[in-house]
């Protein structure tokens, strides 16, 4: 999948006029590419449209218009757009109290390197943890992988095992053009 460049992007007046719009887009887009596994964690499958109204939101949010703010979003998002032999997902880890998520949090430290994608019956392929962003401490887990195979996913983790055996068809074709 192509990266996106400055000229793939709105000016803030433009994303301010078009912005319902396209947000009602993105929301139809992403529910065939978000899959609860769990009742806590969410697995947003990215692709060009996610990112780019990511990087949009950053914008419109932070107020950035200056050329080098903007190349900043843009290589900080990037890295999350599939390549075309991979999937890149952010992982969702939702506990909606906070004393809850703070403990859940140091319990799941690793998390991402135990979830999972399966072809049919062959092995399980695991994440691999993007490397390139800095997101976990030694107080909380990174909530960012990506995955190198193609569908059944899963997390099995000490503390957090679930899976989703097949994903529903419509998950599973909007997926498939992330590969080529």
């Amino acid at each position: 999948m192509q990266k996106l460049l400055r000229r793939d992007l709105m000016s803030l007046e433009q994303y301010a006029a078009e912005r319902s719009r396209l947000r009602n887009e993105v929301m139809a887009h992403k529910k065939l590419r978000n899959v609860q596994v769990g009742p806590n964690m969410t697995w947003c499958f990215e692709d060009r449209t996610t990112i780019r109204y990511q990087i949009l939101e950053m914008l419109r949010a932070e107020r950035i218009f200056e050329s080098e703010g903007i190349q900043g979003e843009l290589d900080a998002y990037n890295p999350l757009i599939p390549d075309g032999s991979n999937w890149k997902v952010t992982l969702l880890i939702e506990f909606p109290d906070e004393a809850e998520r703070r403990t859940a949090l140091e319990k799941l430290i690793g998390v991402e390197d135990r979830c999972w994608i399966r072809i049919s019956e062959m092995e399980r392929v695991f994440a691999i943890a993007d490397e390139d962003m800095e997101r976990e401490n030694d107080d909380k887990t990174s909530a960012v992988l990506k995955s190198d195979a193609p569908l059944c996913i899963g997390v099995d983790h000490k503390h957090y095992t679930h899976s989703i055996s097949p994903l529903p068809p419509k998950v599973r074709d909007a997926l498939r053009g992330d590969l080529a």
